[in-house]
C-alpha cells in the first residue's frame, strides 16, 4: 500500500509494507543512501534520523510506526541552522575518519544540540553514548560539538 511521508520537508511516496525498517525504505525506495546500515539492531547508531525532531534508529523503526512524523535525514540536517552548524563544526575540527558513522554522529549529535544548547561534556557523552565509531575519533567528535554549540548559542 503506498503511504506519502515527510522526508526532509520534502512529500515522499512510497509503496512498501508497514514492517519494512524505514532506513531501507530510505535506502532502497527512495534512494537516500546518506543513512547507513552498520549493525540492524539499534545498537551502533549509524543508522539515525530524526523523527520529529528526536533521534531514532532508523533500522529499527518500521515504516508502520512513522505516520505523519516529519523525517529528516543526512541529506536535509544541513538546512537547519543547528544541523548547518553542526556539520560546519566536523569540518573544523576534522572528525571523521573513515567517515562511515558519522551521518549518524551528525544526526544524533544535532538532536543533542537541539534539545541541549549548552551541553556539558558529561551530557555530550550521555548523548552520544548510543553511537559507536570504529576509528575512535571520539574527542575530535566531542570537539565539533562543544565548537557548533558554541557557533548556535553565539547565533541566538
Amino acid at each position: 500500500m503506498a503511504i506519502t511521508l515527510s522526508i526532509n520537508g520534502a512529500a515522499r511516496s512510497v509503496d512498501a509494507p508497514d514492517d519494512m525498517p524505514l532506513l531501507w525504505v530510505l535506502r532502497d525506495e527512495l534512494n537516500m543512501v546518506g543513512t547507513k546500515f552498520g549493525c540492524g539492531a539499534g545498537l551502533c547508531g549509524a543508522c539515525t534520523v530524526h523523527m520529529d525532531g528526536a533521534a531514532v534508529r532508523s533500522c529499527q523503526t518500521p515504516l508502520g510506526a512513522v505516520g505523519a512524523a516529519k523525517i529528516t535525514t543526512i541529506e536535509g540536517v544541513g538546512e537547519t541552522p543547528i544541523g548547518a552548524a553542526v556539520q560546519k563544526a566536523w569540518v573544523a575540527v576534522d572528525a571523521p575518519q573513515c567517515g562511515y558513522c558519522q551521518a549518524g554522529q551528525i544526526m544524533s549529535a544535532s538532536a543533542l544540540l537541539a534539545a541541549t544548547p549548552k551541553p556539558t561534556r558529561t551530557q555530550i557523552t550521555q548523548g552520544m553514548s548510543g553511537n559507536l565509531c570504529r576509528c575512535a575519533s571520539y574527542h575530535r567528535i566531542m570537539d565539533a560539538i562543544e565548537l557548533a554549540a558554541k557557533e548556535t548559542s553565539h547565533a541566538g
